[in-house]
């Protein structure tokens, strides 16, 4: 085996692990229960590996980017975020005041003249 083919069959290998990861990831998005996401999983992963017999690259590669254009156009348009994350509800909920203002905690003190 030369060495472009094993880095290609590599570089292939890398593109369907991401690409069923981020599947994978997504199908949480779409389940509102576990028990549905458990069989939604299962599924992915019965289309994954019903393909993982096939060795011709250029057939590989097709498969790939059929699969990349079909996981973009059924992705989940309003992906759970979880809430501390950047764009989750509660990130930066609380932010440090700018720098000048002064914060006083003497609540119940004030003067009353």
């Amino acid at each position: 085996m030369s060495a472009s083919y094993l880095a290609r069959r590599a570089a292939q290998k890398e593109r369907v692990r991401i690409l069923y990861r981020r599947a994978l990831k997504d199908t949480l998005n779409w389940a509102v229960h576990r028990h549905l996401f458990y069989q939604d999983a299962s599924d992915l992963r019965e289309k994954f590996e019903a393909n993982k017999h096939v060795e011709d690259l250029d057939t590989i590669d097709r498969m790939i980017a059929d699969a990349e254009a079909t996981y973009n156009k059924w992705q989940h348009p309003d992906p759970y975020i979880v809430p501390w994350a950047p764009g989750g509800t509660k990130f930066t909920r609380n932010p440090t005041p700018p720098p000048g203002m002064e914060i006083i905690y003497d609540y119940g003190r004030e003067d009353n003249d």
